[in-house]
This record gives C-alpha cells, sequence and structure tokens, in this order.
C-alpha cells in the first residue's frame, strides 16, 4: 500500500499492517454468505422435509460454536495465518462435499457431515483474525478496529452475499451459485494470509509453548478471569434475538398484513444499517468508553428498541415503514455491543486469545439460544411474552456489563 493510503487507514482507526486482511475478510464472508438466505425453501422444495433441513442448521451451528472457541485458541497456539489457513482448507472441503455428492443428489447423511465440515470454515478464518486485530491495534483505537471488524464481517456475510445471490441464482442457478463461494473465498484468502504480510507479536514472540497448555487456557481463563465468563454471557445475550426474530417474527407480521417480500426487505435493511452502526460505534466506544456505551446504547438500547420493533405493527395500524424504522433502531442498538470485543480482551495482559475464543463461543452459542427460548416458551407465553423475555435479557447483560471493569482502571467506563 502507499504511504497515502496507509495514512488514510491510520486515521480511520484500521491497523495498516492489516489493511489487505481487512479485505480479505470482506471478500471472504460475503462467499460464506451467499446461501444463507435461501438455502433452507431450496432444500424444502426439492424434496427434504422441514425437520431435515432443522437438523441440519442445527449440527451446523453447533460445529460454528465450537470453531468459534477454537478460533481464538488456535490463532494464539499456532498463530493466526496458520489458523485462517487451517479454516480455508475445511471450507473448500466441506464445500466440495456438500454440494458436489449432497445437494446435487438430496444425500442427507452427506450433507451432514459435509455442511459440519464447511461449518469450521468461517469460524476459523474469520475470528482468528479479530486476535490479530486484538493484539496489533493500540488500545485507544482497538474499539475502532473491532467496529471495522465487525462492519465488514457483516457486510459480507448478510449484506454482500445476499445482493450476490440474487443475482447468481438467476444468472448462474443455485447449485452453480453455491460452486461460486470457492471463486470468493480463495480470493478472500488471498488477500487475508497471502497479500497481508503483517506478524503477530504474541505468537512470534512466545518460546517453545505447549499448545495444548493453550487449548487448555481456552477453558481454564473463565476460572482465573471471572469477568471474561461474564463478557462471554453478555455476548450470547448480544445476538440471542437476531437469531430468534426470525423464527417467530415474519409469522406474527404477515398476521398484521406483511408479505414475505417485505419482511425480507425489513430484515436485508436492518442490517444494512447495522454495518454502518458497527463502524460508528467503535468509534464512540472509544470517545464515551467501552462499558458506557455496551450498556447504555448495546444493553438498555436493544431492551427498548426490541419491544419498540414488536409493537410497532399494532400501535402503527401495520404501517410499513414505521416497522422499518423501528427495525433499524434495534439493528442500530444491536452494534452497541461492538466494544465488548475490545473490552474483553483488555482485561488480561496475556491470553488475549483465550479471551476472545470465549467472546467468539458466545456467537456461536446465541445461534442456538435464540430459537431455544422461541422453542421453550413460545407456547406457554406467546409471541409477546417470548419478546418480554428478550428484552428482559438485554436488561441482564446491561446488569453484568457494570462488573465488567478493567483492572488497571475499574472506574474507566
Amino acid at each position: 500500500m502507499s504511504n497515502k493510503q496507509i495514512s488514510v487507514l491510520e486515521k480511520t482507526g484500521i491497523p495498516r499492517q492489516l489493511g489487505w486482511g481487512y479485505l480479505g475478510i470482506l471478500i471472504f464472508m460475503m462467499g460464506n454468505g451467499i446461501e444463507l438466505g435461501w438455502l433452507s425453501p431450496y432444500l424444502v422444495d426439492r424434496g427434504m422435509t422441514i425437520e431435515q433441513a432443522a437438523l441440519l442448521f442445527t449440527i451446523y451451528g453447533i460445529i460454528i460454536a465450537i470453531s468459534s472457541w477454537f478460533s481464538g485458541v488456535m490463532a494464539e497456539s499456532i498463530g493466526p495465518k496458520k489458523t485462517m489457513l487451517t479454516g480455508l482448507i475445511l471450507y473448500i472441503i466441506g464445500t466440495i462435499g456438500f454440494v458436489g455428492f449432497g445437494v446435487k443428489d438430496l444425500n442427507f447423511p452427506v450433507m451432514i457431515v459435509t455442511y459440519a465440515i464447511r461449518g469450521f470454515g468461517y469460524p476459523l478464518f474469520a475470528y482468528s483474525f479479530l486476535v490479530w486485530i486484538a493484539y496489533i491495534s493500540p488500545q485507544e483505537k482497538l474499539g475502532r478496529a473491532v467496529g471495522w471488524f465487525w462492519f465488514i464481517f457483516t457486510g459480507g456475510l448478510n449484506v454482500l452475499g445476499t445482493w450476490y445471490s440474487i443475482w447468481a441464482i438467476k444468472h448462474l442457478g443455485n447449485i452453480n451459485t453455491l460452486w461460486s463461494s470457492l471463486l470468493w473465498v480463495l480470493l478472500g484468502g488471498l488477500f487475508a494470509i497471502v497479500i497481508n504480510r503483517a506478524s503477530f507479536p504474541s505468537y512470534n514472540n512466545k518460546k517453545s509453548g505447549n499448545k495444548w497448555q493453550e487449548l487448555l487456557n481456552g477453558l481454564t481463563i473463565v476460572k482465573r478471569e471471572p469477568k471474561v465468563l461474564l463478557g462471554g454471557i453478555v455476548r450470547i445475550i448480544n445476538t440471542t434475538a437476531q437469531f430468534a426474530f426470525p423464527v417467530f417474527l415474519p409469522i406474527y407480521l404477515a398476521q398484521h398484513g406483511f408479505s414475505t417480500s417485505e419482511w425480507l426487505k425489513i430484515w436485508g435493511t436492518i442490517f444494512t444499517a447495522n454495518i454502518v452502526f458497527n463502524l460508528i460505534f467503535g468509534f464512540v466506544g472509544d470517545k464515551l468508553g467501552w462499558r458506557n456505551t455496551i450498556i447504555w446504547f448495546g444493553c438498555i438500547g436493544c431492551m427498548i428498541t426490541t419491544l419498540l420493533f414488536f409493537y410497532s405493527a399494532k400501535i402503527s395500524g401495520d404501517s410499513f415503514w414505521i416497522v422499518l424504522l423501528t427495525g433499524v433502531l434495534w439493528g442500530a442498538t444491536l452494534s452497541g455491543y461492538v466494544p465488548l470485543s475490545a473490552l474483553v480482551p483488555s482485561l488480561v495482559k496475556e491470553d488475549k486469545g483465550a479471551a476472545i475464543a470465549i467472546l467468539n463461543l458466545g456467537a456461536g452459542l446465541s445461534v442456538f439460544a435464540g430459537p431455544a427460548i422461541v422453542g421453550l416458551f413460545i407456547g406457554l407465553v406467546g409471541n409477546e411474552g417470548v419478546v418480554w423475555i428478550l428484552a428482559g435479557l438485554y436488561l441482564v447483560s446491561a446488569i453484568l456489563t457494570k462488573f465488567i471493569t478493567l483492572p488497571e482502571n475499574p472506574d474507566r467506563v
């Protein structure tokens, strides 16, 4: 990169050494997100049952949770580049098996195994890069650096992947669209692993260490540093509603006259706004304090906007634009948790990878927590009760975050 480009990166908060890596994450996540919005109905239309599709994605989610934890620990023990390369290879192997031998013939056992292998890919590739950011970024700019990470992560996964798939399905067909993901992840790997030349201080400065001890650190750190455990719980709550809403909210809105197309427009717009606010709250966190930002904009903000989003259809007389607006507000406050990725690794001087591994595990577990809450409680308390449970969890996260203080400066908000 030129000196001018490096200067621009530094002013925005992106560590200049990792500029190509950020680009690689964006492109990789775009490839990974190609099928998220349409794979389930496509498989059902081809003859699979809803129960089979649900099982496929449940096992996929379990693997993502496991891989999310391993990503931080592996990045600490063998270095981010090797961890990212491992994720890329597993993604390629899983995709070849899933598309070529599973989806093509609707061979369900093969689909289960190969989609699970594919599930190891993006957490190892993307979340290990987050460890790299935590070590290289100056602490006063770490909030902005992780804000940029979540901006490009979500932008690739939920925005570019979705818009590309709309074009690709029309012109390439569903199967070829799935195959095309390999092109994008390879391109992302080229930028993030090959062209990106940044060093990893923690790994390079370590003497011969016990790799198994590093893996153990990913679990024992919650005993040695209880505040890291609190951060992991808060991270689960952060995106629990994100995975709960799609289970029941489209059905609820349909009762108020909203079509599936309108719901998808609302959901897509929410995350277009979300990626912008991921970046904004990275800057806000560095200025107003990480903990303050998480508590007031994230926890309390989500508690209020979750209820507004749900009740807006009733209050507005089923106005599409008001529901859309309240949804965007919820998506914006969801980004208020971004500084958590700066706060938690700053709780420890060493083993930052282990601390981030707990956050990554929390991100993976939220994939289950959302649907589980809906499945357990919707029959007992209905849609309205589930929404109040979700809002209550956000309040709980605010209380927990109050106790996540930095060891050298407990009064820093």
